[in-house]
């Protein structure tokens, strides 16, 4: 009998760790680690962490994401990538952001770098 790829429970659909390809963890560069951050005020951001020193952190190249769609938390968009690239609002990339009220650092597979990096960038 073949193993199901997903589960629902509670209207939650939930899908097997090893049906998921490719979350490994996202390419380096320049040494740094491609990482989500949680702000206690300014949101959540994409970029390559340069530092970090207790809540303050320094990403390079990032890009604040301001609305998602297609993944629930953070943690599956930090595993998984978003499933609708199209609905989602992330800004421009920065060359540099300081944020200084860090509550989570959640590394990044290269399959959800590659997602976060097909979004069109969001102006008005």
């Amino acid at each position: 009998m073949a193993k199901p790829k997903t589960m629902k429970i509670d209207d939650v659909e939930y899908i097997r760790a090893d049906s998921v390809k490719d979350i490994s963890k996202a390419e380096q560069f320049d040494g740094m680690d491609y990482v989500c951050v949680r702000t206690y005020s300014a949101g959540v951001h994409c970029g390559y962490l340069k530092s970090q020193e207790g809540k303050m952190v320094v990403l390079v190249n990032a890009r604040r994401l301001w609305y998602w769609s297609g993944a629930s938390t953070l943690s599956q968009l930090s595993m998984e990538g978003v499933k609708n690239p199209d609905n989602c609002k992330f800004p421009c990339e920065v060359n540099k952001i300081t944020l200084t009220e860090a509550i989570e650092v959640i590394p990044v597979s290269e399959k959800a770098k590659a997602s976060i990096e097909s979004v069109k960038v969001w102006k008005q």
